[in-house]
């Protein structure tokens, strides 16, 4: 069986779930973009998605994760819908966000482009 975006994008829910940063890095391609509203607009480039998601998970060590749906929306992109529930290490304060994501991979499998979109948000995470 071919290259399956699905369950490339569960992988890497995986690798995040586990705070895995080496295997969350080996995921994206070096010139990967990340866009989502909670880190205000987009990030260019695996490194400094990376740093991203250290100083977020810095903040929110605590976050749960969880997929409602993971489904494949072309031959190189998957879409899921997600929620999560995470305490800010310093304010105590609780976030809570549900939302949309389409990952869209390389012809190597790699990840090109992240985009989030929140559908609800009681306390604005980043990433």
């Amino acid at each position: 069986m071919g290259f399956d975006p699905a369950e490339a994008v569960r992988d890497y829910h995986a690798a995040i779930a586990a705070l895995d940063f080496d295997a969350i890095a080996g995921f994206f391609a070096e010139e990967a973009v990340y866009r989502s509203a909670g880190t205000g607009g987009s990030i260019e480039g695996r490194a400094a998605i990376l740093a991203a998601f250290r100083r977020y998970f810095a903040e929110f060590p605590d976050q749960r994760a969880e997929d409602s749906l993971v489904e494949r929306v072309s031959p190189h992109a998957a879409r899921s819908l997600w929620s999560l529930v995470a305490t800010s290490r310093h304010t105590g304060a609780v976030s809570r966000r549900a939302g949309e994501e389409t990952v869209t991979f390389d012809a190597a499998g790699r990840i090109v482009l992240v985009e989030v979109r929140d559908l609800e948000t009681e306390t604005p995470g980043a990433l």
